[in-house]
C-alpha cells in the first residue's frame, strides 16, 4: 500500500488525497480519525485517548503506529498505550511515520493512526 506525506495537512493512500487525520487498518481500509472523541474528553485532538483508540482496535495488528504530525503534536496517552500492550508502538512525525509504513506495511500488519497537520 502506497502513503505519501506531500504537504502540511493532506496526505495520499493509493493515490486518494485525504485532507483531514486517517486511520489505516492491516486490511488496506481507510478512514477519518474520529478525533473528537478525545477532544471531547481532553479539549484538543492531540492526545489520543484511549476511547478513541478502542474505536479503531477492530483488526488484528502487529504494530501501531502513530503519525504524529508535522510537528509531533500527537501523543498517545499512557492509558492508550496500555491498549496495545504485547504490539510494537511507535510513535514519529508523520513523514518518518509513512516511510516507517511503507517498509513496514507489507512485512506486518500495521494500524497506522496519521495526524496531517501539526
Amino acid at each position: 500500500m502506497r502513503v505519501e506525506y506531500p504537504s502540511f495537512g493532506r496526505i495520499t493512500v493509493e493515490g486518494d488525497v485525504y485532507g483531514h487525520d486517517i486511520v489505516v487498518y492491516p486490511s488496506g481500509r481507510v478512514e477519518r480519525r474520529k478525533k473528537w472523541i478525545s477532544k471531547e474528553k481532553h479539549g484538543t485532538s492531540h492526545r489520543l485517548d484511549p476511547e478513541e483508540l478502542k474505536e479503531y482496535l477492530t483488526e488484528d495488528f502487529d504494530l501501531l503506529l502513530v503519525g504524529t504530525g508535522m510537528y509531533g503534536k500527537l501523543s498517545l496517552l499512557p492509558e492508550s498505550r496500555k491498549l496495545a500492550e504485547g504490539k510494537e508502538v511507535i510513535e514519529l512525525p508523520t513523514g518518518e511515520a509513512v516511510k516507517v509504513f511503507s517498509e513496514e506495511s507489507g512485512k506486518r500488519r500495521v494500524l497506522a493512526i496519521f495526524h496531517v497537520t501539526c
